[in-house]
């Protein structure tokens, strides 16, 4: 079966490395909190699935959701693996909150030693419109 995944944006968030200094300056326990102000009604399909974060109009990164926890102040956290985990870069428009996003959508992890992954997004998506990559 598919799995369910959702994007949002890495506000304040520049570059990767940025991104990378963030979860990990958030983390606890082996866990990092997003929070939200709404649980998505499809709260039950993202568990397992990925956290896509968006830095620049791109995806770059992302991390897998564990589950969704309550607060008192009404909102809800949307806990996270904090291994962060990078991703093709994908070109996504920005938007407020997060969005749903399809298995058949998300980009795959960037597994190889090549040094792919150290392109900062911009190049590597040229690189891709190219078919060099």
């Amino acid at each position: 079966m598919p799995q369910l995944h959702m994007t949002r944006v890495a506000v304040g968030c520049p570059d990767y490395p940025a991104l990378v200094s963030r979860i990990a300056s958030r983390a606890e326990r082996g866990e990092v909190r997003f929070p939200t102000r709404f649980r998505p009604k499809r709260a039950d399909e993202l568990v397992g699935g990925k956290l896509h974060f968006i830095v620049r109009h791109t995806l770059v990164a992302r991390v897998e959701i564990l589950r969704f926890d309550d607060r008192d102040d009404g909102r809800v956290d949307i806990v996270c693996r904090a291994a962060l985990e990078r991703i093709h870069p994908q070109p996504k428009r920005a938007h407020q909150g997060w969005r749903y996003l399809d298995d058949a959508d998300a980009p795959k992890r960037i597994d190889d030693q090549s040094g792919i992954a150290e392109l900062p997004p911009h190049l590597y998506r040229e690189l891709a419109e190219l078919s060099l990559i």
